[in-house]
């Protein structure tokens, strides 16, 4: 079985350890693409995952897309690039350098069980009364979605 690949790592201005992370904003007429997580940070929440070692940004982001919906990234848009310190992830890490991007997909959506206990397409107002993956909750009210 092969090996899991380490994260991207960086340190904040504080020091502390950080990993790099991406999130995929994926829009369809007024309707979000969204997972519950079947993984901690649990909620739902966009398409997102760590940049591996040895990745960039859009390369983690299309491997992500994929691996998460089963959709290809055709076009993106980089939305927001920043630290965000407060965002804990199963490896115990308590902080990510985030990429956030619009994404523009093809092909079929497809649910990995592995990955979401569910996956669906949501508008603002039902976006609004999910309970959202915390960073994702920020993400969105930063896009002022919700």
């Amino acid at each position: 079985m092969p090996k899991k690949p380490r994260p991207k790592e960086g340190r904040s201005t504080d020091g502390a350890l950080m990993h790099y992370s991406v999130g995929a904003v994926i829009k369809m007429g007024h309707r979000y693409l969204l997972l519950d997580r079947v993984n901690y940070p649990f909620g739902y929440a966009g398409p997102a995952g760590h940049i591996d070692e040895g990745e960039n940004a859009v390369q983690a982001l299309k491997r992500e897309v994929k691996e998460e919906t089963g959709l290809k990234v055709e076009r993106w848009r980089l939305i927001f690039e920043e630290p965000v310190l407060w965002n804990k992830c199963s490896m115990g890490v308590s902080g990510h350098y985030w990429s956030l991007f619009e994404c523009f997909v093809s092909g079929d959506v497809r649910l990995y069980e592995k990955e979401a206990k569910s996956i669906g397409w949501y508008t603002k107002e039902q976006i609004a009364k999910l309970d959202l993956e915390p960073v994702w909750k920020y993400w969105f009210e930063k896009l002022k979605i919700i």
